[in-house]
């Protein structure tokens, strides 16, 4: 069982392209290391204050992958207030 999160990002405070990347790399990385999950900015990357990012996992359960993925998506809203998650979506392969 694979299980892909993707999540549109709202970054309001980037004005530019160096400053969105200093802001998604330490993002990306935190989340590799807390859920052990492969994570990459996966869509508008020549745009300052959007980012798609897609998280994935592999599981031998679609009930435990979904739950990590969530578990996801909340941590990112706790622990980076300045990032708007203005979409997310969970899928199970």
């Amino acid at each position: 069982m694979i299980g892909v999160l993707t999540m549109h990002l709202h970054l309001p405070t980037c004005l530019s392209l160096k400053e969105k990347r200093s802001r998604l790399k330490p993002l990306l990385h935190r989340l590799h290391r807390e859920f052990n999950i492969s994570a990459a900015e996966v869509d508008c990357h020549d745009t300052w204050q959007e980012a798609v990012i897609a998280c994935a996992l592999v599981s031998n359960d679609t009930a435990h992958a979904h739950s990590v993925l969530q578990k996801v998506v909340n941590f990112t809203a706790v622990n980076w207030p300045d990032m708007d998650i203005l979409e997310h979506h969970i899928e199970c392969l």
